[in-house]
């Protein structure tokens, strides 16, 4: 004889009873319908408080569930959604379905979209007014486009062993800056010539001279050999007649010395 076979037709699902977003009961759960009908009344399951719920003749544990779904996020889009509670059965499903009235229908109306602020960026501001180089600090210089703390630095480094600038091409001579920023900051800067410190070539002495850029040691010993044997410099043109001090060499240098 044929034993009855007491397995189901089909394997069981496997599925989570916590995961009430997205099953309902399977029918083996559903052998005891709920005999409590309560009242009913049009609802809206999305903003059903639980004295609601309970008044419609939902038991307790679903009641907690719906409101646990509603609570993360969860929303009910059409009223057949009601079948996706876990624990809810098909026949209370199909007895709420007529009373379901829900408001905002539209997934796009449900959820908030999120409202990103519009950031504006705004530029750096530069200064705009002339900066005269002579007197300028580091704070003024690293206002100036492409310019940072350091090549701010070297600047005022350079311009104070130079003894200040007699012109604007100077400052691109300044180590590490370069042409193209230059290029930008140079129409931004005065001179004031006047500031420019000058050396005396007829009482300076060699280590004296020899710390500023334009001079070094060479020239600075070739000038005070000079000065030695022919005496003390009646001008500054007389500084050509040394062999070392070419006609570019004495352009740049003419501005820092004097002879009295």
């Amino acid at each position: 004889m044929k034993q009855a076979d007491t397995t189901f037709k089909y394997a069981r699902r496997n599925v989570d009873k916590e995961d009430y977003l997205n099953y309902r009961e399977p029918e083996y759960n559903r052998n005891h319908p709920n005999k409590a009908k309560g009242d009913l009344f049009v609802f809206d399951p999305n903003t059903l408080d639980e004295s609601g719920w309970k008044r419609l003749g939902i038991r307790d544990k679903i009641v907690a569930t719906i409101q646990k779904f509603i609570e993360k996020g969860g929303r009910f889009y059409k009223a057949e959604d009601l079948g996706k509670i876990w624990g809810l059965h098909e026949d209370e499903v199909q007895r709420l379905i007529p009373f379901v009235q829900i408001k905002q229908a539209n997934k796009e109306a449900v959820y908030e979209k999120k409202q990103y602020e519009n950031k504006v960026y705004e530029k750096p501001k530069y200064l705009s007014a002339a900066v005269d180089i002579n007197t300028a600090d580091t704070t003024a210089l690293i206002a100036l486009p492409g310019i940072g703390s350091k090549l701010s630095q070297r600047i005022v480094a350079f311009r104070d062993k130079l003894g200040g600038f007699y012109k604007v091409d100077q400052i691109a001579e300044t180590y590490g800056l370069p042409d193209s920023v230059f290029q930008k900051i140079k129409s931004r800067f005065i001179v004031d010539a006047t500031a420019v410190h000058q050396i005396n070539v007829n009482t300076a002495t060699a280590d004296e001279m020899k710390t500023h850029p334009y001079l070094r040691y060479a020239i600075a010993n070739a000038i005070v050999q000079y000065r030695t044997q022919h005496g003390n410099f009646s001008s500054v043109e007389e500084l050509k007649k040394i062999m070392l001090i070419t006609e570019d060499i004495y352009n740049k240098t003419a501005p820092y010395v004097k002879v009295n």
